[in-house]
């Protein structure tokens, strides 16, 4: 497994897919946003924790389609696929790998990102606390996502309009923690909610996604 996870750090940082395309992504959300709603600074500290968790979340999406087509076009999947490993903890080293190459520098460049649109001061810790227990959850659903379309041709649409309901209670949850924090109010309990969130989806999604790659693999 260690070695699965490092091999498929070396392959998504190597494809500059997973690294500098999420960040690229995230930067330009963030700089187009004072632009098309003006540079009133009122109005972006208000809409700025739902911004950066909105970016965060499609920047996460961009590389989610090549999560597993790359081992499935190669044939390294059959193999991975007759491994000793479970196919559960194949696809958590692999939304392991991917949150580690997307989530975690979306993590990082949020507070420097959210200086751009004004944020609050009181909301940046919370800001990145929502978002470091948000994105596990984004990359295992993503994981998710991958194995009920690996093998369709042009199923990046498609893995888009699966994932994006499934994403949508951490969305809420994520930026509703950030928002309370930028306006002083008390954020435990989403960020409890979130919490939760992630560690449901992290029980039980390996299970779903191992379970429909072995339908597909048939």
């Amino acid at each position: 497994m260690r070695a699965l996870f490092f091999r498929d750090l070396a392959l998504a940082l190597r494809a500059g897919g997973g690294f500098g395309l999420g960040l690229a992504f995230f930067l330009i959300v963030v700089v187009l946003v004072p632009f098309s709603v003006g540079p009133q600074s009122a109005l972006l500290t208000q809409i700025a924790p739902g911004v950066l968790w909105l970016g965060a979340l499609l920047a996460c999406l961009l590389s989610l389609d090549r999560l597993l087509a790359v081992d499935w076009e190669d044939g390294a999947l059959d193999l991975l696929a007759t491994s000793p490993l479970p196919l559960e903890g194949i696809v958590a080293v692999k939304a392991a790998a991917h949150w580690v190459t997307t989530g975690l520098p979306l993590v990082l460049a949020a507070p420097v990102l959210g200086v751009l649109l004004n944020l609050a001061p009181s909301g940046y810790g919370v800001l990145v606390v929502s978002l470091a227990l948000g994105t596990p959850a984004l990359s295992m659903i993503g994981a998710f996502g991958a194995a009920l379309t690996v093998g369709i041709k042009r199923g990046g649409l498609l893995l888009s309009l699966l994932v994006l309901p499934l994403y949508v209670p951490t969305l809420i949850f994520g930026a509703e923690a950030a928002r309370r924090a930028a306006q002083g109010l008390d954020s435990a309990t989403p960020l409890l909610l979130l919490a939760g969130i992630t560690l449901a989806v992290l029980a039980a999604m390996p299970f779903a996604a191992g379970a429909v790659l072995r339908v597909n693999l048939r």
